[in-house]
């Protein structure tokens, strides 16, 4: 019986450990969960209504991509620039469409001889831009998010 009650004893000394509840916040919670996240990806690329019918990521990515780039061509295409030297250039265009579906133009990389034959070039992009169809911004966990882009055009102009 002696021994009985040592072990007893013991085995209410060591068990204290499993009654122990920690304690967390919410904010601890939200914090944890937050570094969970991968910051850089997102579940639904933007897209037009165009694009609707799609359903896997990528092809919502290239199917976006596309109408922009065809857009933008278009618009260029019906732009009359008289160059004094062939341009074959690829311009890198970086976008920001913000959370609720507004695109913007924050860079153009453009090559110099571009520059120098097209002044204008960048007016003409951003006057393309202006009659694209709605946007339906990037979502992350069901929330509307801003997501930055680039996309790279190429111009031929002889």
């Amino acid at each position: 019986m002696r021994y009985f009650l040592i072990f007893i004893f013991f085995l209410s000394l060591v068990s204290c450990e499993y009654f122990n509840v920690k304690k967390t916040s919410s904010e601890a919670i939200l914090k944890e969960e937050l570094q969970t996240f991968n910051w850089n990806e997102v579940d639904a690329y933007p897209s037009f209504s165009a694009c609707d019918s799609i359903l896997t990521k990528l092809a919502g990515k290239l199917c976006f991509e596309r109408i922009l780039r065809m857009h933008i061509m278009t618009s260029l295409l019906k732009e009359t620039i008289i160059v004094t030297q062939d341009i074959n250039d690829t311009l890198s265009l970086e976008f920001i469409v913000s959370e609720t579906g507004d695109l913007a133009l924050m860079h153009v990389k453009v090559d110099s001889l571009t520059s120098a034959e097209i002044p204008n070039i960048l007016d003409l992009l951003n006057k393309s831009l202006d009659s694209l169809p709605k946007i339906f911004p990037a979502t992350k966990r069901g929330q509307q998010v801003k997501t930055e882009f680039k996309l790279p055009i190429i111009i031929n102009v002889k």
